[in-house]
């Protein structure tokens, strides 16, 4: 079983929509997936469907509830959620001194294939328990002007964790998310990133898309709500390329 976070501290720049997306088309695949909802805002769950959820990741977390009593399984085949909860916020406090809490929830897992964690756009307790519990780690960068601000902190951050509670974990690439192919500014961050980071920028671009905007409303992937999308077929290509760098993990 491998376990893949979407990290990014700044919001908006796609990490939500990747995660589900990506498990998405890893299901497809005749894979065992479980996206883990980190996110207290819960965006994760209800773009795989679930709506009232009562119990979540913060009652595994606690201990209150295991996580196979709280999995819950999505309309896809393959594909499995470990739902968000409101309650998720005060974890973040509980946590803070237990940066192996969801590690150790993780390992009692069988079955699945691949875990990916939707992991808060912050580098708070949350954040830390998704990192340490981490194989690998993606970052959706979007391609907009501040596109580079605040990802070396992030790196830096990845680094401390590697070096002090996970020393395994390793970065597996960066995604370039909501590129707008009508700018000029879109292609020059694109640019400037696949300069900086090179091999570790994969080669499907995510594009602005509306109907990977629309997807999560109807609480559908994009697989299923638009398929023959731009943004289909991008997250497709995404899922081919990771799965091509977690085989070399």
């Amino acid at each position: 079983m491998k376990v893949i976070s979407f990290v990014n501290q700044k919001g908006g720049v796609g990490k939500t929509t990747t995660t589900i997306n990506l498990a998405a088309y890893l299901a497809t695949t005749r894979r065992k997936v479980l996206v883990v909802d980190l996110d207290p805002q819960a965006n994760a769950s209800s773009g795989l469907g679930l709506q009232d959820v009562e119990r979540g990741i913060y009652d595994v977390l606690m201990g209150e509830a295991t996580a196979q009593e709280v999995i819950r399984e999505t309309e896809q085949k393959n594909l499995f959620v470990l739902p968000s909860t409101a309650d998720l916020a005060g974890a973040t406090v509980e946590l803070s001194e237990e940066p192996t809490r969801l590690k150790t929830v993780l390992s009692t897992l069988q079955g699945f294939d691949v875990v990916l964690i939707d992991a808060p756009p912050s580098l708070g307790a949350l954040a830390i328990n998704a990192l340490v519990a981490s194989d690998a780690i993606i970052v959706p960068l979007q391609a907009e002007y501040y596109a580079l601000e605040g990802v070396a902190g992030m790196l830096d951050t990845v680094e401390r964790i590697k070096n002090n509670l996970n020393p395994d974990v390793k970065l597996l690439g960066i995604v370039v998310t909501m590129f707008d192919t009508r700018t000029n500014l879109a292609q020059q961050v694109e640019q400037n990133v696949r300069e900086h980071f090179k091999e570790l920028v994969f080669w499907s671009v995510i594009p602005r898309n509306v109907k990977l905007s629309e997807a999560p409303s109807y609480g559908q992937t994009i697989n299923r709500y638009a398929p023959i999308s731009s943004g289909a077929g991008a997250y497709k290509r995404l899922a081919q390329e990771v799965m091509q760098r977690v085989e070399k993990l």
